[in-house]
């Protein structure tokens, strides 16, 4: 879908109708269960979700920001009751302004939550890109790497491998979230995205990581214009994300909001945005709102036409 078409075109129903035909090899296509932790969950029958526990104050979202280890715990445990399977935690934040918080500041401040949440029964993931970040928190009891970044791949999969850690592969326009290159965002991200996560999984693989995902990136930030075109952009991605499943491993989408479209309603953003992502086939939803993400989805388990 071009993203000139825009957003009253993009959700028409024969602009779906033209893309499900355009790509119909790939709608059906199997993906393997995810693996988070001990379980295994069939995301075509059952999506996952992903909560968010953000440590660091610079985050933009403001309701995922907690101020202390005991705030942090808690909740990381409401958010399992209220329907995460997983819990992503991580200490610094993407926005391009945030300050940077070097390893040794992240270790500090993750792994007493890491160890804490997973000593209370919650599956947690790290979000980070640095190896002795990653090598730490899995220590403690992290169950999933969601990875944003790649220069350090091997490091990363050895680790993972080594604690039959999954991974979360993210898209990245650069070296890590945090850095990102400047380019222009292709309108068909697509053929770039299955040449580098088919080859990343291959790498993965060969390392002994055993559970893998793929997240092409929406959630980070990119050059593209004005706001409303990065959620065109956003938008069409969502829903044409079933043309990774040829890759054979679950979709995680960490789900945009747009303050520019929903103004004071920005928190019902992401339970629109989790509409178009279970129609685009995906399978880990990560969420800032875990409640009415878990609530459209059931909806939409139940919607038939």
């Amino acid at each position: 879908m071009p993203l000139r078409e825009g957003l009253s075109v993009v959700l028409s129903l024969s602009a779906l109708a033209r893309l499900a035909a355009e790509h119909a090899d790939d709608l059906d296509l199997p993906v393997e269960k995810l693996r988070l932790g001990d379980r295994e969950i069939d995301t075509d029958t059952r999506p996952a979700i992903m909560g968010v526990v953000n440590l660091s104050r610079d985050s933009s979202y403001r309701e995922s920001v907690v101020t202390s280890f005991a705030s942090a715990v808690r909740k990381g445990r409401v958010l399992t009751a209220q329907g995460a399977d997983v819990v992503d935690v991580g200490a610094e934040s993407s926005k391009a302004t945030a300050a940077r918080v070097d390893a040794e500041g992240q270790v500090a401040t993750l792994v007493p939550v890491v160890a804490a949440m997973a000593e209370a029964g919650v599956t947690v993931s790290v979000e980070s890109y640095e190896p002795p970040v990653v090598a730490a928190c899995l220590q403690a009891g992290a169950r999933v790497l969601n990875l944003t970044g790649s220069a350090e791949d091997a490091a990363m999969f050895d680790l993972a491998a080594e604690h039959d850690a999954s991974v979360v592969l993210c898209h990245i326009l650069g070296a890590h979230a945090r850095d990102l290159d400047g380019r222009d965002v292709d309108p068909d991200p697509f053929p770039a995205m299955l040449e580098s996560f088919g080859r990343r999984i291959d790498d993965a693989r060969s390392r002994g990581v055993r559970g893998i995902a793929i997240d092409p990136g929406m959630g980070f930030g990119f050059r593209l214009g004005d706001q409303r075109a990065r959620v065109r952009h956003q938008a069409s991605v969502l829903m044409a994300s079933f043309r990774l499943r040829r890759l054979g491993v679950p979709v995680c989408h960490s789900l945009p909001h747009s303050f520019e479209i929903f103004e004071d309603q920005f928190r019902t953003a992401e339970g629109v945005f989790a509409v178009l992502a279970h129609l685009g086939g995906t399978g880990l939803y990560r969420t800032h709102e875990v409640p009415q993400v878990v609530a459209v989805l059931d909806a939409m388990q139940e919607l038939s036409v």
